[in-house]
């Protein structure tokens, strides 16, 4: 065979290409046709057909397992070699009705599609195998009782639990939100009647991880740390790790930094044992966070580029668009406005061609804070008002309490009062339901602003004071890379009051917590989140 073989690529009738795990061989595309015909000619083709389907199946499920651990790179390219015969493999299995097998090879690839991804390629095939699946479990319901049947509906039930979870995740990842919660809700109901342990610890992580972003921050952390506990009951080390890690992003969206160190440390721990390459990114968020929120710019900035390069070695594009975005925030706290604005281009680019929609959000934050620091109002406020939208759409607060915050800012700087306190009031409520002492703060500075601006420089101070006292107690004081919109706002109110007044009223402010000093603006107090408390409680 191997002399046959080395005549066909000396006659150019079959092609050789090398790859890192050795020779690969293909067809010409009119020599595969030739000989499709020539099978179907002889009769063969069918049973051709199922071997190579056979050969695929076994392929995709051994790379499976591997594409977790420290063979995800070389595993990844094996993938992309045989992609063509993978989906011919799927697809034979679609067309010929056979649910089982379309459903065991959808489930093998699914995480490789999410990887690469290949977000379109995934709904459309989970959708074709889930309608497979349905015919056939119509099929199953109406012939007779059989313990054999039996026995392969309950696998196949197991099987379409899974395959309902990857594709209602893809789809969040695609930013299709719309009755995103009634839809997880819906895919994990699936597992009440399958056994699947490892399925369902899996199913509530990836839909967890899927909806970062762009959905409730509770529902999304109480997933995670459900997943948790599965995974640990499992056994499951990789497991453990992803949950861990998107329980340290969930923390820090609700401002709790000592969960997001723990978390996030113990989740890169976790991963570096494993010697996976994507589970290693998943750690550089929230390192890379807490080196930026104590001012270490130049730390963060290495987690960030290191962890670009890893992902643009293993070809994970979401995994860059996060890493470039991280780079742009960075330039941005740096004052590098140009470098930050070709991060954030880069990343929108990036993640617009993979379809990615919570990437190209994030890149569009970016600019638009880019924007109003570099005194372009109209296209910060064009910006931040398109996000508010949308982050309301999908019901994210962090996101929410953010494009709030920039719209109030704008508002103040144009000389609109009223409308900057409509803003970081309505910021402040939202801030308060997540619970994060940091967002609260914001909103805080925001109606300092306004306030001074209206000619009550007093609680200015106040709501200064009372900020910078809230961050203080969860140890994230502002750097001084953020201090902008803060020590201009103390300026103006130091000057309408003089030095003297201004200390008194400051140190006042400093033993009220973010409510109390709400309650100075006038307006009721704030609907606190029920189910989670604060990180620390405020000054009585």
């Amino acid at each position: 065979m191997l002399d046959l073989l080395g005549r066909l690529v000396d006659r150019s009738l079959v092609v050789l290409t090398d790859l890192s795990d050795g020779p690969r061989y293909r067809l010409l595309e009119s020599v595969r046709e030739y000989s499709s015909d020539r099978l179907r000619a002889a009769g063969e083709l069918d049973a051709v057909l199922r071997r190579h389907s056979d050969h695929y199946l076994a392929s995709a499920e051994h790379a499976a397992r591997l594409l977790r651990g420290p063979e995800q790179r070389r595993w990844l390219e094996r993938l992309d070699a045989d992609s063509a015969d993978l989906r011919r493999s799927l697809d034979h299995a679609v067309r010929e009705g056979l649910a089982d097998r379309a459903l065991r090879m959808a489930d093998a690839l699914a995480w490789y599609w999410v990887l690469r991804c290949r977000f379109a390629e995934a709904q459309r095939s989970l959708t074709a195998v889930l309608e497979v699946a349905e015919a056939a479990a119509a099929v199953d319901g109406a012939g007779p009782a059989d313990p054999s049947a039996g026995r392969a509906a309950a696998s196949r039930a197991r099987l379409t639990a899974r395959a309902l979870a990857w594709r209602t995740g893809v789809a969040l990842l695609q930013g299709d939100t719309a009755d995103g919660p009634a839809r997880i809700a819906a895919a994990l109901t699936a597992y009440a009647s399958v056994d699947d342990p490892e399925g369902h610890a899996m199913a509530l992580w990836f839909l967890g991880w899927a909806q970062l972003g762009v959905g409730d921050v509770t529902s999304g952390e109480d997933l995670a740390d459900e997943a948790l506990s599965r995974f640990r009951a499992l056994g499951d080390s990789w497991g453990s790790a992803a949950a861990l890690s998107l329980r340290a992003r969930h923390a820090l969206a609700r401002g709790d930094l000592p969960a997001l160190r723990s978390d996030g440390e113990l989740s890169a721990e976790l991963f570096a044992g494993l010697g996976d390459g994507w589970g290693r990114l998943q750690a550089v968020f929230p390192l890379a966070s807490l080196a930026e929120i104590t001012g270490d710019y130049a730390a963060a900035a290495r987690l960030h580029q290191q962890g670009l390069e890893l992902a643009e070695e293993l070809g994970l594009w979401t995994e860059a668009v996060k890493r470039l975005t991280g780079l742009g925030r960075i330039a941005l706290l740096t004052g590098a406005f140009p470098d930050a604005r070709a991060y954030h281009r880069r990343a929108h680019d990036l993640a617009s061609e993979q379809s990615y929609e919570p990437g190209r959000m994030s890149a569009r934050i970016g600019l638009a804070l880019g924007a109003r620091r570099e005194g372009d109002l109209g296209t910060a406020e064009g910006l931040m008002g398109r996000l508010l939208a949308w982050y309301r759409s999908v019901d994210y607060g962090p996101g929410i309490t953010l494009a709030l915050a920039e719209l109030g800012f704008v508002a103040e700087l144009r000389g609109d009062a009223r409308t900057s306190v409509a803003r970081h009031r309505e910021g402040l409520e939202a801030a308060a339901k997540l619970g994060d002492p940091r967002a609260m703060a914001l909103a805080l500075e925001g109606l300092a602003g306004a306030h001074a601006l209206e000619g009550r420089p007093r609680d200015a101070a106040l709501l200064l004071s009372a900020a910078a006292a809230a961050r203080q107690r969860v140890a994230a004081p502002l750097p001084p890379a953020e201090r902008g919109d803060v020590d201009r706002i103390t300026a103006a109110a130091r000057a309408a009051l003089g030095p003297e007044a201004f200390r008194a009223a400051y140190e006042e402010g400093a033993v009220l917590g973010p409510e109390e000093a709400y309650l100075l603006t006038g307006a009721p107090s704030p609907a606190r989140r029920p189910d989670r408390a604060m990180t620390a409680p405020p000054a009585c």
